[in-house]
């Protein structure tokens, strides 16, 4: 536990330590952003092929089409 705090303790004095914790809060940040973005696009890639679906399912009402 002595070495742990100690770890910590240097950090704190160090600028490194400084330093990772603002690339962790980045690289947080851009992850979060990421995932967000691949999300939307998963919604909105669903929607498409959902509707492209139904319109081919419409023109082509003789087929049995299952999406």
């Amino acid at each position: 536990m002595t070495k742990l705090r100690g770890m910590f303790v240097r950090l704190r004095k160090s600028e490194d330590g400084a330093t990772m914790i603002e690339y962790s809060i980045l690289i947080g940040i851009i992850t979060a952003a990421a995932i967000t973005l691949i999300l939307q696009m998963g919604i909105y890639v669903s929607g498409a092929w959902g509707n492209l679906c139904n319109d081919v399912q419409g023109t082509l009402s003789n087929i049995s089409l299952t999406c």
